[in-house]
């Protein structure tokens, strides 16, 4: 009876294990498919940023360079006199946001004031003005802070580096216990950091979870509702770390005769699947699912993090039980075995982190230039150090030395988790960082807008637009002001353009009046650097005066 109870409650746990890994695989089939995209900048808008419009729009539409979700309530548009202009819920068409508007909220300066959640979870905010008829002093959004409390942006990038060091307490004990253990040495205390790691792995996807809320909407730690909660829920994010947790409880099944004992390949082979399903909600839920190459980036992120996981798991039962536990003939069996481990580890890790970080970053500008690229190379630097020690330990191994002297070993492996310690740190702030190639992106578009300035004159103020501000075809508007920002009706428009330090003398720009006060026309400038703009804008018959600005064409 004994032993036929064994083997129930074996294949109980394989069932419930299996069970759970369906479940798994159910949800990640019927969660919502996210768009290829990442950390998603506003593109254009309309009206244009600091434009002046003779109309008031019935609707505000921005374009992000990546599909975008909704914050309900973060949108808004504030009218002249501090009231909200907005009307209804926008609508969000993939990359295309539109809000309704008031027509009839008056004339002056308007806020739009937006917060928009990316395809790889991050919040994207910001504002900007337009002004219909004429500028006026701009309003102030009073409504709730959309920003992040900075605790929870702060306890977010806690909750991931816990859960990285979860990840290998649990697969460290679990790979030697399973390969290497010897067995007259009582298995006691790597089952007690398996359950710590698997304790506080569980925590941190719970923990990482709520603060989500919070840090998609704004607000604090506790600034947490049911509608919050069932957004994140329903993102490729919450479904990563729901199915997280049930790969979790489903390998907790197993995990108990594995550490308790020997056993079978079957099990074995049940918690390898249930483990490799797990690593994979980790680029699910980032960076690597929205790159430009998401399955490549996917498969690379799940290979970087069970290298890790490996190696560094390893790294712990090494120094905190085999080198104190286990005798010199045990050890001489062991530690070439594990040094071959280590080996293809590393090389796991070196060759997906390259891959990766050429994704991610796309160029040598974006590695120097970026605090993602920044953060990378100090990652590769702490890299690069911890395989020359993991390689001074190698060493040690080849010559038989470890068995015999087994303090040295313990001592490279006390600087090499020193080290990696660190390394978890920047793992945990990159994931939490715009990509390399993004913030270059966001830099390049807001360095290529169009030119936009006011110039002033004693007889009135002058709105100038340039647009797109590059070689090539180019639109210019004017917009003509009276002192106390009304319309100034103008009699006669004249525009010329020149670039001087490449020989080019003033060329005349034509001019259609489209208002009394707003002029347009098209030029075509043939190179890029900083040309010099004069407007003369006659009043009356008598009352011209003009002005001149440096446009910087790309």
């Amino acid at each position: 009876m004994t032993g036929m109870s064994v083997v129930l409650r074996r294949w109980t746990a394989r069932l419930t294990a299996a069970g759970g890994l369906l479940i798994a695989l159910v949800a990640l089939l019927v969660a919502p498919a996210g768009p290829a995209s990442a950390h998603a900048v506003l593109v254009s808008s309309s009206p244009a940023s600091s434009a002046v419009v003779p109309d008031a729009p019935t609707e505000v539409v921005l374009t992000f360079s990546e599909s975008v979700r909704k914050v309900p309530g973060k949108t808004r548009v504030i009218a002249p006199d501090g009231s909200r202009a907005d009307r209804g819920e926008p609508s969000f068409d993939g990359t295309v946001v539109a809000i309704p508007v008031d027509p009839n909220s008056g004339r002056g300066t308007y806020l739009v004031s937006f917060r928009v959640i990316s395809a790889d979870s991050h919040p994207v905010s910001g504002a900007f003005t337009y002004s219909v008829g004429a500028p006026s002093t701009p309003p102030v959004d009073t409504g709730s802070d959309s920003r992040a409390d900075p605790v929870v942006s702060a306890g977010i990038k806690v909750g991931k580096y816990l859960g990285y060091v979860g990840l290998l307490l649990l697969v460290g004990p679990v790979l030697v216990l399973a390969l290497l253990w010897p067995r007259r040495l009582s298995r006691r205390g790597p089952a007690r950091l398996a359950w710590t790691g698997l304790g506080l792995l569980a925590f941190a996807t719970l923990a990482t979870g709520w603060l989500q809320v919070p840090y998609t909407n704004g607000g604090g730690v506790f600034d947490v509702t049911g509608a919050g909660l069932s957004t994140v829920l329903g993102s490729a994010f919450g479904a990563a770390h729901l199915v997280r947790l049930g790969l979790l409880a489903a390998a907790a099944f197993v995990l108990r005769p594995v550490l308790a004992g020997p056993v079978g390949r079957t099990d074995l082979v049940i918690l390898g699947v249930l483990g490799g399903a797990a690593l994979l909600t980790w680029p699910l839920s980032g960076h690597p699912a929205v790159s430009p190459a998401p399955v490549v980036s996917v498969a690379l992120d799940a290979v970087h993090l069970g290298g890790m996981a490996v190696w560094l798991g390893g790294l712990v039962m090494l120094v905190g039980f085999l080198l104190r536990q286990a005798d010199e003939g045990e050890l001489t069996a062991i530690l070439p075995i594990w040094s071959r481990w280590a080996a293809l580890s590393v090389s796991a890790l070196l060759v997906a982190g390259v891959v990766q970080a050429l994704i991610e970053a796309a160029s040598f500008a974006a590695l120097v230039d970026t605090l993602y690229g920044r953060l990378l190379l100090g990652k590769i630097g702490l890299f690069a150090l911890v395989v020359a020690v993991a390689a001074y330990s190698r060493t040690l191994v080849r010559r038989r030395r470890a068995a015999e002297r087994p303090a040295p070993v313990r001592r490279a492996i006390m600087v090499e988790l020193a080290i990696t310690a660190v390394l978890l740190g920047l793992a945990a702030a990159l994931v939490q960082t715009t990509p390399a190639r993004t913030a270059v992106a966001d830099t390049a578009q807001s360095s290529s807008g169009y030119f936009s300035t006011t110039l002033t004159s004693s007889l009135y103020s002058l709105q100038v637009e340039v647009d797109p501000a590059k070689r090539g075809n180019n639109s210019v508007h004017f917009y003509a002001y009276t002192p106390d920002n009304r319309p100034q009706p103008v009699a006669e428009w004249r525009a010329t353009i020149e670039l001087p330090a490449a020989g080019i003398e003033p060329i005349e720009v034509p001019l259609l009046p489209l208002t009394d006060n707003h002029a347009t026309g098209e030029i075509n400038l043939p190179a890029a650097g900083d040309w010099q703009l004069r407007v003369t804008v006659r009043t009356s018959e008598i009352d011209q005066a003009t002005v001149a600005t440096t446009v910087a064409v790309q």
